[in-house]
């Protein structure tokens, strides 16, 4: 951190107005960010975000790529739950070619999706935790984590930045045995969630450092384009999966939890009851799994299986075509989830060649970013680290 003053002369009292730099390089802004602080004492009376050091030009990279090339890109977005984003990208591009995704490959989608936001919690739960002093939850969560990327790892060949969503459908189902497996732990998880909570929810340290701190209302949370947990906090139960079912979401049976204050602590409360309920989607959608297809057989827009193309000089002709020549019709969409920190936004626009004339992506994570300001200035600057940990943003998604 670096810093400066000026003298600023109020009648008969000089008081020192401190401005501090908080990053780029610091723990707590949970990427590289810089937070340029303006302090009264230990009061914010200021606050700017400084985003662009991990400035890597993702949207205009789509320009000069393939569809199928973009891929890659979308798992660098918010790398910590990169199947979300690979799922948005391709109901965008099977929207505007038409596809028509077979109920396996949906289901398949809705596990995947819902260990992602999984993923992305535990990182939340254990670096807010940890920075408040609680280091034990750091371990637990990670525990769960590494568990699941195990079984991720089994099915997709990567721990992350898995690039498995195909337009059309997946790679491949889920094995019958592996599909037990992530059933089992997702059967047990919710008790894990229990025990987290036993550690710091009713700690009264973490309690006096999260309540009444960062308060945000519904009306607030929606001028600031707040979505996901954060708006969520606040009272307001508006979520995608409920509002506008995609991938069959209208199948499973789960509950929106809401806060009341819309603080920290809320914050905290909804994610934790998320995670329970992402746990829950995740048997539902493994139990009841449906026969038949995980890939969509339109070979206009959809690459063919892998061992066909070994065997069949027609499929190897179609991959070819597929990854090097594919065309959308011309036209423009947004597809929209509720990826783990908010709404993600895909909108892409067709010229009908075979590169995106434009793909913009509505990042969650740079919505959440606004809010700093408002929910900070004066505040202690104490309470700048659990707020900054309780908005949860990747800054990969911010500078894209």
């Amino acid at each position: 951190m670096t810093s400066q003053t000026s003298t600023v002369p109020q009648g008969d009292l000089r008081t020192e107005v401190m401005t501090l730099n908080m990053g780029p390089q610091h723990p707590s802004t949970h990427g590289v960010l810089q937070v340029v602080l303006k302090l009264d004492g230990e009061v914010v009376i200021d606050l700017e975000p400084e985003i662009g050091y991990l400035h890597r030009g993702k949207e205009k990279h789509a320009e000069h790529m393939t569809y199928q090339q973009w891929f890659a890109m979308t798992d660098r977005l918010d790398y910590l739950s990169p199947l979300q984003n690979e799922i948005c990208y391709a109901m965008a591009v099977e929207q505007l070619c038409g596809i028509e995704v077979p109920e396996k490959a949906q289901a398949t989608r809705v596990v995947l999706a819902e260990c992602m936001r999984l993923t992305a919690h535990l990182i939340y739960y254990a670096c807010v935790a940890l920075e408040i002093g609680a280091v034990t939850p750091y371990f637990l969560a990670f525990r769960e984590r590494e568990d699941l990327f195990d079984l991720l790892d089994e099915l997709t060949g990567l721990r992350t930045n898995q690039e498995f969503v195909r337009f059309g459908g997946v790679k491949a189902e889920i094995p019958a045995d592996l599909a037990r497996r992530l059933k089992e732990w997702a059967d047990r998880f919710p008790s894990c969630v229990d025990e987290y909570e036993l550690l710091i929810t009713g700690n009264r340290i973490w309690y006096d450092r999260a309540r009444n701190i960062g308060v945000l209302n519904t009306a607030q949370a929606l001028a600031l384009g707040l979505t996901g947990p954060n708006l969520r906090a606040t009272g307001c139960a508006h979520d995608l999966r409920k509002a506008e079912p995609y991938c069959g979401y209208e199948k499973y049976d789960f509950e929106i939890p809401v806060g009341t204050v819309g603080d920290v602590y809320d914050r905290y409360l909804v994610r934790m009851e998320e995670m329970r309920q992402s746990a829950r989607i995740i048997s539902q959608a493994l139990a009841a799994m449906p026969a038949g297809e995980h890939i969509a057989r339109d070979y206009r827009h959809v690459l063919p299986p892998k061992d066909r193309v070994y065997r069949s000089m027609e499929e190897l002709i179609y991959q070819f075509k597929i990854v090097t020549d594919m065309r959308p019709p011309r036209g423009e969409v947004y597809q929209a989830i509720e990826a783990g920190k908010g709404e993600l936004g895909m909108y892409v626009i067709s010229d009908g060649g075979p590169r995106p004339y434009r793909v913009h992506v509505r990042a969650p994570s740079f919505a959440n970013m606004i809010a700093l300001k408002p929910i900070c200035v004066g505040r202690l600057i104490s309470d700048v680290v659990p707020i900054v940990g309780s908005i949860d943003f990747v800054m990969g998604e911010c500078d894209r």
